[in-house]
């Protein structure tokens, strides 16, 4: 007797990292005898489609992505799942073909609920409230990139006055050091050589089980195979001195750190309910040089916030420009219903949120230009993607600039040491590989 024909099912992502990992998590709960993963530019049965909500722009790129696969293969299942499925999960059950809405924690049963692959007249939803007693759900990215993204953490207390995450993620929790060696060691048997530590909060790692960050650092970094590992973001007032000793004085721990600022002016600090001060992130900045002076170091900032004035945003691009940065994300503050920042005064106009964002991002070159040439003619390792850009192979260095060279399939995968020599373009450098 032959066994029915597998289904083409594709996973489409959008937003962070953590999502990434989470997909790739959720593509192996479906059973490879039963189901063929596809690309999401391909006719497929079935789309799984991950979604964000950090952004009203997230929002709307959500929904662009749902149409585009209804349009794209008529008749397909399409089921959408993640952050804004748990927070406007009506809302996307109302669009036309949308046939299945998973929350938060039910996305990773996504393939128990997709038993019945029809369409169905009307979206089923299932989109629980989250809570601190929610699960946490172990999830690592393999397959499909050359270093593996592993979740250590999920969730966040913090409830800064603009962010949905608490609403989308609920409270902090991670699992014990244990659980997660044996998953770097289970990436590592698959012959990955980089693992970049992400969450929703990192630096909170251990709220939930007595533990530390640095502890689970240390015992990462034991695990056989692994060469190289990258912290995705910690916020400031998490970067601990004994972190930054750490990283310092461990190889495998690469030299970068992303570092949410939010704004260079206490009083919207304030506002926006972060939980330190300016000069306490400017402090480990400085601490980070003193202990790695060739770190890279980025870090976000939101410009346009209610009640941010001339001189509030005049002060935080003062500060910023003061730093050894070496990049900026810079994110145009959208309101978020359900936040307290969507009931406050003083809003900001398009016009001049656009202004202050292109001289933030114009600054961010800057520091990055000014971080490549301070680079140049210094020996570095790098570890190659697998994948081609323009008859190019490319990569990142430990303390993250990335680097190009003329396509070479072999190396692919590996870590090379080279020699970093002129800017290729605005983002990036040319090297000789010296072996």
């Amino acid at each position: 007797m032959n066994n029915p024909p597998r289904k083409k099912i594709a996973f489409h992502t959008l937003g962070c990292k953590l999502n990434f990992t989470e997909t790739s998590t959720i593509s192996r709960s479906f059973p490879e005898d039963q189901f063929e993963r596809v690309p999401a530019s391909s006719q497929a049965d079935i789309y799984v489609i991950n979604t964000c909500s950090v952004t009203d722009t997230a929002d709307r790129k959500c929904k662009q992505a749902i149409r585009k696969f209804i349009n794209q293969s008529p008749g397909a299942f399409i089921a959408v799942v993640g952050c804004y499925a748990q927070l406007r999960p009506q809302e996307i059950a109302l669009i036309p073909g949308v046939d299945l809405v998973l929350g938060t924690n039910e996305k990773f049963d996504a393939a128990r609920y997709i038993s019945e692959l029809g369409k169905k007249k009307k979206a089923e939803v299932h989109s629980c409230e989250v809570s601190a007693s929610g699960p946490f759900i172990p999830s690592w990215s393999a397959g499909d990139r050359t270093r593996s993204f592993l979740k250590v953490q999920d969730g966040c207390d913090y409830g800064c006055s603009y962010c949905t995450i608490p609403l989308a993620r609920g409270q902090s929790r991670n699992p014990d050091i244990g659980t997660l060696v044996a998953e770097a060691e289970t990436i590592a048997s698959a012959g990955i050589k980089e693992i970049v530590i992400t969450g929703v909060n990192v630096g909170d790692f251990g709220k939930s089980t007595g533990d530390t960050f640095t502890g689970l650092m240390r015992e990462l970094v034991r695990v056989r195979g692994i060469e190289r590992f990258r912290i995705s973001s910690i916020e400031p007032n998490l970067l601990t001195d004994e972190l930054i000793a750490f990283c310092a004085d461990n190889s495998k721990v690469l030299p970068h750190f992303h570092i949410p600022l939010q704004s260079g002016c206490n009083r919207m600090l304030a506002l926006m309910g972060r939980r330190y001060r300016r000069e306490l992130f400017s402090g480990r900045v400085e601490q980070v040089k003193r202990r790695i002076p060739l770190a890279g170091l980025g870090a976000d900032v939101i410009t346009g916030f209610p009640g941010e004035t001339d001189q509030d945003a005049e002060e935080t691009y003062t500060f910023l420009e003061s730093l050894p940065l070496s990049y900026l994300h810079v994110f145009t503050f959208s309101e978020r219903p359900g936040t307290r920042a969507s009931g406050m005064t003083g809003r900001v106009t398009r016009e001049t949120k656009d202004i202050r964002s292109r001289m933030l991002t114009g600054l961010s070159r800057k520091k990055h230009k000014e971080f490549l040439l301070l680079n140049k003619n210094r020996t570095a390792g790098v570890l190659f993607e697998r994948t081609r850009s323009e008859g190019m192979i490319t990569g990142y260095t430990e303390n993250y600039i990335r680097v190009e060279y003329p396509w070479n399939s072999a190396l692919a995968g590996t870590i090379r040491k080279v020699k970093l020599k002129e800017l290729s373009g605005e983002n990036r450098m040319s090297i000789d590989i010296i072996d």
